[in-house]
């Protein structure tokens, strides 16, 4: 039995709470009042700056221990400079993006600048406080400035418990759900829940609440807790459920994905209001274990509500609310950081009407025959039946994999260690200028580096020491003829001192650095959730590489966020050129209807990955006379007489990391060690295999393919 004294400890510590913040405006007046830079107080506060910016723009929030430290220099600037507390500004009021006509496939868009406006208010039956529930850190998301209409957070999780159903959202609110129905469910949702998210950018649109079904909330509402094999094969339960007759009682629609594990339900909007809800059903594979869990030790399926609900609103937060397999993410995230459309207004009329938005993919263009995948309707007839193309009828920009036979010099050495890029599509993407427009084929051009674009060149005679792989072709092989690359690639080998003259080209006139603000977003939410884990930007090497070993045990949950933000980075890139599934040769696919179905910004982006790897190689090479063994994607097998990187990475005679060459650090660009092995080992391996075996993908646990994550 607690007595008096341990009771009212408790209840002042209720009582005391977390304290309150000053709006984000009033944090960078205070400030800029003591003459503090943003990076001095990130150093001060042991952050990165980005969480600073972040801080004042009311993106997110600090959170414990930096929050009650951030509150103690708020406070004492304000007394020291004898400043009142002000109130945030008003938010301006900004119009939603224009679109073409609505497709039947999904919700119409917003045409119209919406009104000023609070949300529909929650019932007070409807609504209870927080529940109070054990945290693990600084796992609960960051929460970006309040947008009454979406007070409650960007999703919520059902879950049913003593027949009481509960929506668990982000920072620990717990509301009642009176809905007795998947159609009542969504009703309640789109008026009384107040779930979603601001938009991104002025001109696109408010995300879409997610309401994730716990399996017990599948029961509640009469869907099944597993599709059957049929259903899976489809991706989508039977037309005839009891549930989806519900729906079309109560006149919602379904796209065309039907009913699965990422259902998009909704009527036609009206005017700028939207009515469109996403579940999520984790039980229906949702949550693909290769993109939000461990393989071998799963963690969702011992999450419940509240920590679900925690982990997919810091994702949600820092990149974006999820609307599908994190791939589907990271191209939507393009989408809304660069709306196709905007609003503009017809002079004349004075009527908004929708417009190509600058800087955006607006159309859908003619694609070009070597820049497509096999089985593309462009090329029906063109090639006999199996033929396989070659490198003058196809762009090959692919990621590396490559490997060589250690030398005898090479096999003294005791290890063989791995280092990976952070991030490395994702920091390949960063200041790319890319195609927006379309193609326009020209013959015997003169080569242009900053002319994005498809060219027929012949690299064949560009020398490339054999130790090293050559930085035209995925296999590191040696070019032996004319083929098709990317721009970065050419303007490579332009930058290595050779003469090109390409044969042809598809360049496209119309550019622009599209993913910029898309690295950005998605760098953002990387660095701050490193963060969490315990790595922050300017650690000295030895302690980045021994947190970074760490990490992942700081935090499992956070650890998940962070294999969501890579794997959205990674799979957003490879959305550029989706293949088929389940489609006939040479019929068109739904993905080509795309205007984001553009392989020749996948094969920018990954020919700068392979590009930017070589350069720093060649840095290394010149320096310390070291040459990789193994390169597989993005990590890169150095032999090393110790088992760290810093036991072979070069420096300056003032012991500086090689400038041009492989850093250590978190940021996205630089490198941390993958895995280290015995060179006895990378001798068997190749012993066994033989060309088989990259060993560079089997560094990190020894032998089995490494989890599918950057």
């Amino acid at each position: 039995m607690p007595n008096e004294e341990e009771l009212f400890a408790a209840v002042d510590a209720l009582l005391a709470g977390e304290p309150e913040m000053p709006p984000p405006a009033e944090r960078a007046r205070l400030r800029e009042t003591a003459g503090i830079t943003q990076a001095r107080l990130a150093q001060a506060l042991q952050t990165t700056t980005q969480s600073v910016k972040n801080w004042e723009s009311g993106r997110s929030e600090p959170r414990p221990p930096r929050r009650q430290a951030y509150q103690r220099l708020l406070n004492g600037w304000a007394a020291q400079y004898d400043t009142q507390p002000q109130a945030a500004p008003a938010a301006p009021a900004t119009f939603t993006g224009a679109a073409p006509s609505p497709s039947p496939r999904e919700p119409a868009p917003d045409l119209e600048p919406p009104a000023p406006t609070n949300g529909a208010q929650s019932s007070s039956s409807s609504r209870r406080p927080a529940r109070k529930r054990a945290t693990k850190g600084p796992v609960a998301p960051t929460t970006a400035a309040v947008d009454p209409r979406f007070e409650n957070g960007p999703l919520a999780v059902i879950d049913c418990e003593d027949g009481q159903v509960s929506a668990y959202c982000v920072g620990g609110l717990v509301l009642d759900v009176p809905a007795k129905s998947i159609p009542a469910l969504v009703e309640w949702t789109l008026k009384e829940a107040r779930l979603g998210q601001a938009r991104l950018h002025r001109n696109g649109k408010d995300a879409d609440p997610v309401v994730v079904l716990m399996p017990s909330a599948l029961e509640r509402y009469g869907l099944p807790a597993a599709l059957s094999e049929e259903e899976r094969r489809a991706g989508r339960l039977a037309a005839g459920h009891k549930v989806i007759k519900q729906l079309e009682r109560a006149d919602w629609q379904l796209t065309q994905r039907g009913f699965g594990p990422w259902a998009r339900i909704f009527r036609p909007a009206e005017g700028s209001k939207r009515n469109c809800v996403q579940l999520c059903i984790p039980a229906w594979n949702a949550l693909d274990v290769r993109e939000w869990d461990n393989r071998d030790n799963p963690l969702l399926p011992t999450m419940g509500a509240a920590e679900l609900a925690r982990f997919l609103g810091t994702y949600a937060t820092r990149v974006m609310t999820p609307r599908g397999t994190t791939a589907v993410t990271g191209l939507e995230l393009m989408v809304a950081l660069h709306p196709p459309t905007m609003a503009v207004k017809d002079e004349a009329t004075g009527e908004w009407r929708g417009a190509p938005a600058p800087g955006a993919l607006t159309d859908v263009y003619e694609h070009v025959p070597c820049e497509v995948p096999d089985g593309h309707p462009v090329l029906k007839g063109k090639y006999a039946r199996f033929h396989q193309r070659t490198p003058a009828e196809m762009l090959m920009e692919e990621p590396y994999d490559w490997c060589r036979p250690l030398t005898d010099e090479e096999c003294m050495k005791r290890f063989v260690v791995g280092i990976d890029v952070n991030m490395a599509f994702a920091a390949a993407a960063n200041r790319l200028t890319v195609g927006l427009g379309g193609p326009t084929h020209v013959t015997n051009p003169a080569f242009d580096p900053k002319l994005p674009g498809s060219w027929l060149v012949d690299l064949s005679h560009v020398e490339i020491d054999p130790r090293l792989p050559s930085p035209f072709t995925p296999k590191g092989t040696r070019p032996e003829g004319p083929a098709w690359y990317a721009t970065p690639t050419v303007a490579y080998a332009v930058e290595l001192g050779y003469q090109v003259q390409p044969i042809e080209a598809y360049v496209r006139y119309e550019s622009g650095a599209y993913l910029d603000a898309w690295y950005t977003r998605l760098r953002d939410a990387y660095m701050e959730t490193m963060a969490d884990l315990g790595v922050v930007s300017g650690m000295e090497e030895q302690a980045f590489l021994e947190a970074m070993a760490h990490s992942k045990s700081v935090d499992p949950e956070m650890a998940l966020v962070l294999k969501a933000i890579k794997a959205t980075a990674k799979g957003g890139i490879g959305k550029l050129r989706e293949r088929p599934r389940n489609t006939p040769l040479f019929e068109p696919w739904p993905a080509l209807s795309r205007k984001e179905w553009r392989p020749d910004i996948r094969a920018a982006v990954l020919a700068t990955t392979r590009v930017n790897m070589h350069r720093k190689m060649m840095k290394v090479a010149a320096a310390a006379d070291l040459y990789p063994v193994a390169i597989g994607t993005d990590c890169i097998v150095y032999p090393s007489d110790g088992p760290s990187p810093l036991d072979f990475l070069p420096r300056t005679p003032d012991g500086k990391p090689l400038p041009g060459g492989f850093r250590l650090g978190v940021s996205p660009g630089m490198v941390k060690h993958e895995g280290t092995q015995t060179t006895l080992w990378a001798e068997e391996q190749h012993e066994q295999h033989g060309p088989a075996i990259n060993i560079a993908r089997i560094i990190k646990n020894g032998g089995q393919a490494a989890d599918n994550e950057e």
